[in-house]
């Protein structure tokens, strides 16, 4: 099997940690060289403590979800011969308590918008066919206990 690696760095950069009043501010170290900015999501850890400017834990998951599916989609999409110009999809995670009452993502719900080229264009059953076996693949959604939703916008 496959092994992935992130690295997540931070730094005290001479800050008094102790008191709790320390930027959460990191960085994501992927594959390939690529850097993305991290911190705490400003929902949880009040400004300036935490960077508005970064990608949180939560809207990388919630983003992980959706990219997931989008790739198996477009994929099977490709594998049945339609032709996809443009996926776009505004995916929207909540915070709750799950059954354990822990604080957990509880629901994810992608809403995908696909926009279909040529003269060829899906029924409305074809493309909930098409994303429901996009989730049954994707490998993040399988990963979690999270409830994961997929309501797709057809576009037309």
């Amino acid at each position: 099997m496959a092994s992935y690696t992130a690295t997540v760095a931070w730094l005290c950069n001479g800050q008094t940690f102790t008191d709790n009043r320390y930027s959460r501010a990191h960085v994501w170290r992927f594959d390939g060289g690529i850097e993305v900015p991290g911190s705490s999501s400003p929902h949880v850890v009040p400004l300036p403590y935490s960077s508005e400017a970064a990608v949180d834990p939560e809207e990388a998951f919630i983003a992980s979800l959706s990219s997931c599916h989008m790739l198996w989609f477009l994929s099977l999409a490709v594998e049945q011969g339609w032709t996809v110009d443009s996926y776009h999809d505004e995916a929207v995670g909540k915070m709750g308590r799950n059954a354990e009452k822990k604080l957990a993502m509880t629901e994810v719900v992608l809403r995908p918008r696909v926009v279909f080229g040529g003269e060829r264009q899906p029924s409305h059953e074809q493309l909930d066919a098409l994303h429901h076996a996009a989730h049954e693949a994707c490998f993040i959604a399988n990963s979690v206990k999270t409830e994961v939703r997929c309501e797709a916008q057809f576009v037309e």
